[in-house]
């Protein structure tokens, strides 16, 4: 009766543990639970998946081992029952058998790991090539073979909603601070090279769903690549602590089958000549302040804020400020090649010259800054030419 009872007690401590390692552990795999590991779209992220439930489940069994024998001594050993503790000290067995099983447990999880790494850092063959340049706080993405570049950033929505007193319920606002003005564009089932650098600050291009992250570096270069499978919206964010705003810079790819990523680009150089088409007429001022204003919205009201009253002392007032009201001359200056010293970037590099010149005119228009100039994108583009 006593071996019975024994078989027992040690059969339900192994089914208790076994259950609780299969709801903490191994049940949200199988029921999508968010927190596992997500799987991903790349045949690096699929390997990062593969390589984490390997591990997960040596780490089950030699969970259940070690609990169950834990549980089955303080059962079936304790004192109550009239036994008493070992008197030995030392055990060169024992010794010799708990060193050399790890050891042979960490080979064989160094195996799928090392294959990870190699998938990860060793790039194919590529057929398209993306520069992706980190800026406070937005993103700039260049297709190198297409012609195309453009500044992503935050939505509109998002970004009105994170002022304080906007009025503007963060619950209300879809993908708050998820989402961004222009996507980054992908073909599916096409291998690309990402090659990612900053231009200030140190920053990090992480999208979960590629299975991989980069830092970008000011004045260096980091590689990876990717090959998305599936069709679909794909967000990340910027995982460096780059600033104040470092919460507001996502990323957002928009992976397309060929044959529509392909009119896509299409699309964006036609875009791009009606854009050369634009700089080259002149623009009325009520043109130039409608646009200037979503252009304002978008890319300078996060730190001179909305109303132009800025957050001082980083980030002057455009109100009554003596660059906004000042010479033209000067106020294009700052803002085509930025300032030493402060936080004020050269836009001349992010930014086209329909959207400078509107931009100018605005500050120099709103906030009480009654100036009566108008800045013409020619201008602007003879300036940036010369």
């Amino acid at each position: 009766m006593k071996k019975q009872n024994t078989f027992i007690v040690a059969l339900a401590v192994v089914a208790a543990v076994c259950a609780a390692f299969w709801l903490l552990l191994a049940a949200p795999g199988y029921t999508g639970n968010a927190i596992n590991l997500t799987r991903g779209v790349t045949l690096q992220s699929e390997t990062n998946y593969q390589l984490h439930m390997i591990v997960l489940w040596i780490c089950v069994v030699i969970g259940i081992l070690v609990f169950s024998a834990m549980f089955i001594s303080i059962v079936l050993h304790r004192k109550s029952k009239g036994y008493e503790a070992a008197k030995f000290t030392h055990s060169t067995k024992a010794e010799i058998v708990w060193s050399i099983i790890p050891v042979l447990i960490l080979v064989v999880m160094a195996i799928p790991a090392t294959r990870a790494l190699i998938v990860m850092e060793v790039s194919p063959e590529t057929e398209k090539t993306i520069k992706i340049t980190g800026f406070q706080w937005r993103w700039k993405y260049e297709y190198l073979e297409d012609d195309i570049e453009f500044i992503s950033s935050l939505a509109a929505d998002s970004n009105a909603a994170r002022q304080l007193h906007s009025g503007i319920s963060p619950e209300n606002v879809e993908d708050y601070l998820l989402d961004v003005d222009h996507r980054l564009v992908l073909p599916t089932n096409t291998k690309i090279k990402f090659l990612i650098t900053a231009d200030d600050v140190l920053h990090s291009w992480w999208v979960p769903a590629l299975g991989w992250k980069r830092d970008a570096v000011p004045g260096y270069i980091n590689e990876g690549w990717a090959e998305i499978e599936k069709p679909g919206i794909y967000r990340g964010q910027c995982a460096e602590l780059c600033g104040k705003d470092h919460g507001f810079m996502p990323i957002v790819i928009e992976a397309l089958p060929p044959e529509e990523y392909r009119q896509w680009v299409g699309n964006q150089q036609m875009a791009a000549l009606e854009e050369a088409a634009q700089v080259e007429r002149l623009w009325t001022r009520q043109e130039l302040m409608d646009h200037g204003e979503t252009v304002y919205a978008a890319q300078c009201a996060t730190c001179h804020q909305a109303d132009g009253s800025g957050l001082a002392p980083a980030f002057p007032a455009l109100a009554g400020s003596s660059v906004a009201t000042g010479p033209v001359s000067e106020h294009i200056n700052i803002v085509l090649n930025g300032k030493d010293g402060t936080a004020m970037q050269a836009w001349g590099r992010m930014l086209s010259a329909s959207d400078i010149a509107a931009t100018l005119t605005y500050t120099r228009n709103a906030f009480g800054n009654d100036t009566g100039d108008v800045v013409q994108p020619q201008t602007i583009a003879r300036i940036k030419n010369s």
